[in-house]
């Protein structure tokens, strides 16, 4: 094989294996959803609600930056030492989706709080 095709060969790797890398937490917007699913929650079940909302939030986002590094690792070790391995980065693997969900509900909790007038304090971070 020529090294011209060998050279174009690790560039289409390349290029199809950054698609497929898992998204860094921080980047991932929230879905959309209603706060109406909260309205008829009183504050403390809201404050509860949230504390739930926030754990499974910590343990996707964990999972997910996980997944990120594993995929930027993995690149790495593509790009400069051994190509093949370009085909093992695992992408998203829907725990974006599950992280852009949960933050969509923590947003929605927020919104019924506000109406609610609760007075709860949510953390960012």
């Amino acid at each position: 094989m020529g090294v011209f095709r060998m050279k174009r060969l690790v560039t289409i790797a390349a290029c199809a294996a950054l698609a497929g890398c898992a998204t860094s937490p921080k980047d991932i917007a929230p879905s959309y959803v209603s706060p109406i699913l909260y309205q008829n929650l009183s504050c403390d079940q809201l404050s509860q609600e949230a504390l739930r909302v926030s754990n499974a939030a910590a343990v996707a986002t964990g999972q997910q930056q996980n997944q990120a590094n594993k995929d930027a690792a993995m690149m790495t070790v593509g790009m400069i030492l051994f190509w093949p391995s370009l085909f093992m980065i695992g992408g998203d693997k829907g725990n974006a989706a599950e992280v852009a969900r949960l933050k969509g509900e923590m947003q929605a909790i927020e919104h019924a709080n506000i109406a609610k007038n609760c007075g709860l304090k949510f953390g960012r971070g």
